[in-house]
This record gives structure tokens, sequence and C-alpha cells, in this order.
């Protein structure tokens, strides 16, 4: 038997497993995040975040998709495993996180927990792709994972799932594909955002790098200042802070509430 935490920050729900501790290894951890994520017939979730021990940071985080695919980082997640760490007396309020996609900073102040993300790298501004014999303008966005961001006029009247769906899977961001963000900006300091997440291949109700991508091209594309607030289709908001030195984006943190919800013991893959 395996034992979990089911965690949600922002509508993003999650999976923590402490492979540690918890009997699983050995464990085909991708068949397990097949099987824990199937909201049909197991636990359900957006991701299963796995425990592990670190010699760099305070522990290591893998990230695994419902797909069964392991992502370098996931916003949302971390802010769920910092919070779980903190209340299992695994790190203090104020952490280290290994990643794939680097080392994170994470602070744990009550239900709110703030995670500062490596810095974003590989930014396109401004390009055109064909989509169904359309063109869209495009920016493209590392966040620790690929994310292209589009803005819209009316977010509701898009169809996030198919168009999504298109992004992700265009050659242009082949073999591993993109994230997809959905924007607009509604004045200087708020935006809202709907996010079609690769691993998942759906919409979500909040994506925490899908966050931090769409306010990072909002800063640059509506000259936006620090700090951003980004609506999740959730309806809860997230923080978004960051710094521009010599034309680049540093010192990203993405600050939002997160909480645990249940524990529980599944039979393993």
């Amino acid at each position: 038997m395996i034992k979990f935490t089911k965690a949600v920050a922002t509508g993003n729900d999650f999976i923590i497993v402490d492979n540690r501790q918890s009997g699983t290894a050995g464990t085909d951890l991708s068949a397990l995040a097949k099987k824990l994520c199937d909201s049909k017939q197991s636990v359900g979730a957006d991701g299963l975040l796995v425990i592990e021990s670190s010699k760099k940071s305070d522990f290591k985080m893998r990230i695994f998709n419902p797909d069964g695919s392991e992502a370098q980082m996931c916003g949302n997640g971390s802010r769920c495993i910092a919070l779980y760490a903190f209340i299992k007396r695994i790190a203090k309020k104020d952490m280290t996180i290994e990643t794939i996609a680097g080392i994170l900073n994470a602070s744990v102040n009550g239900d709110v927990v703030k995670v500062r993300l490596t810095d974003p790298k590989g930014i396109d501004w401004n390009f055109c792709l064909m989509i169904n014999k359309c063109p869209y303008k495009l920016s493209f966005i590392d966040t620790g994972v690929p994310h292209v961001v589009h803005f819209v006029e009316d977010l509701d009247k898009v169809d996030v799932k198919n168009l999504g769906s298109h992004i992700r899977h265009h050659g242009e961001f082949s073999p591993e594909g993109t994230n997809a963000d959905f924007v607009t900006v509604t004045d200087k300091h708020n935006i809202k955002v709907r996010t079609y997440e690769r691993g998942v291949e759906d919409e979500t109700l909040a994506c925490g790098t899908g966050a931090v991508a769409s306010a990072i091209i909002s800063a640059e594309a509506e000259k936006m200042t620090s700090p951003i607030i980004v609506e999740t289709r959730s309806g809860e908001k997230l923080k978004v802070y960051f710094e521009i030195k010599d034309g680049n984006f540093k010192n990203v943190y993405l600050e939002g509430k997160a909480a645990l919800l249940f524990e529980g013991m599944v039979e393993d893959v």
C-alpha cells in the first residue's frame, strides 16, 4: 500500500507521495501517475508530485503528468509540496526545492505559499503561426516548462481545448510540444488566464507556470508593472512578482493559497 496526500492550489489538484518512506521503492512512478490521476477510477488529479532526497536542497520534487510523462517544473505543484513539506516537518517555512528545471526557493506563511521560480528564458515575442489556415499572433516563453501566450478579447468564447490542442501539438514546438495560455488584460495590474496543459491534454482550472508566463508576456506587451494579479479559470487569483534588469526578467515569484485536503492509502501498481 502507498500512502498519499491530496493537495490543491488555485484549482490545480495534486497527489503527493513521499518516496523516501511511502513504500514506493521500485514502483513505476509513471504508471502510478496514470493510475492515481484518473478521476473516474482512482483519486483523480492534475499531477503526481513525488518527494525524494536531495544533496542540493531540502528535498527533490519530481512531477508526473496524468499521461505518465515527467515534467520539468510545476508552479502550483511546487506551492503544494512546499506546504506539505512544512506541515510534515520535512523543511522549515523557508526552503529550497530541487527540480529538473533548477532550484526553487519557497516560503510558507499560513495557507499562502510564495515560490521563486527559475528565470524565464527562450522568449520569442509576437510571431505568427498558421493554425487551421488562420494566422495567430503568439509569444513563447519558458518558465520552467514551455508556454505559448495568445491575447484574446473575450476569454469566455475561446475553445481552449480545441485551439490549445492545436497549439500544443504544432510542429513548431515539436517534439516536446508546449502549453497554451489564453489571456485577457483587464487593467494595468490584472489579467485573466485560461490554460491548456501539456500532459493533462485538456484545460485545467489553473496553471502556475502558465500564470507566470502570461504575466511576463503581458508585462512586456502592455507595459504592466509588478505585481500582476492573475485570475485563473477557478476564479481564484495568483500574484506574480518580477524585476526587469537589462531587458531581462529576473527574480520571478508566484504567490497564492494552497491546502492539503486529505490523506489516504492506495494499492501499488
